[in-house]
């Protein structure tokens, strides 16, 4: 079985500990290291190349959003997915997080099954993002109209690269696009695939955020 490997990232020793105990348990995960803070974190990314970055918001020497550039901007770390832990699911660096890169955001309060659940998705590439995050992205847009030139970078689509951009902004995986379009999943996923390249989207959580700053979807 091929795991998983994980980065935790926070300031907090107990958060991490309590972190490590229950990714460990699992067959297909495994911690392969540890930071106290934000530049800590860029180091052990570039030393171990993990899957996974689990990555606080609030640390001392480099905040999250810092590491989270700096780990995407990395050639070396294509591989990695930087999903961000924050202590509230409307936290006001949501975008900024998305912006600087991260798969995703996981509430520190989230039950086990669902912080593992979201391991397992940021490792496959897919935006990890509640509902709760979700409405404040939309949010974020309500009163933005779309830029002229973001507008115009829709224009290298195809009309179907554009309906899947939009289904999968709005919530819908590879599957539920499939079921709406009537087209295979594997037909979905490579929709999905050309957009991002594209749009030159590091991962699908980009490809929603110029969903909605091109005004593609409207909340």
């Amino acid at each position: 079985m091929t795991q998983i490997r994980i980065l935790l990232v926070d300031d907090q020793p107990l958060i991490r500990a309590g972190f490590r105990a229950l990714i460990e348990a699992e067959d297909d995960l495994s911690v392969v290291a540890e930071a106290a803070n934000g530049a800590e974190a860029v180091t052990l990314a570039a030393r171990h190349r993990p899957d996974v970055a689990l990555v606080d918001i609030q640390m001392p020497v480099l905040d999250g959003i810092e590491a989270t550039r700096r780990i995407v901007a990395d050639p070396a770390l294509a591989g990695t997915r930087v999903v961000i832990l924050t202590n509230y699911g409307i936290d006001e660096h949501v975008y900024e997080g998305l912006r600087a890169g991260a798969a995703g955001f996981l509430v520190k309060d989230t039950e086990p099954v669902d912080l593992l659940h979201g391991i397992r998705v940021a490792a496959r590439g897919d935006a990890l993002l509640s509902p709760a995050i979700t409405r404040r992205l939309i949010g974020a847009y309500v009163s933005r109209p779309p830029s002229s030139g973001r507008t115009a970078a829709l224009d290298v689509l195809t009309n179907r690269e554009r309906e899947v951009m939009a289904l999968a902004a709005r919530g819908l995986s590879n599957h539920d696009i499939a079921e709406r379009m009537v087209i295979s999943v594997a037909t979905a996923k490579t929709h999905i695939s050309r957009a991002m390249t594209k749009l030159h989207a590091r991962d699908r959580a980009q490809l929603v955020v110029l969903a909605y700053e091109t005004g593609l979807v409207t909340p």
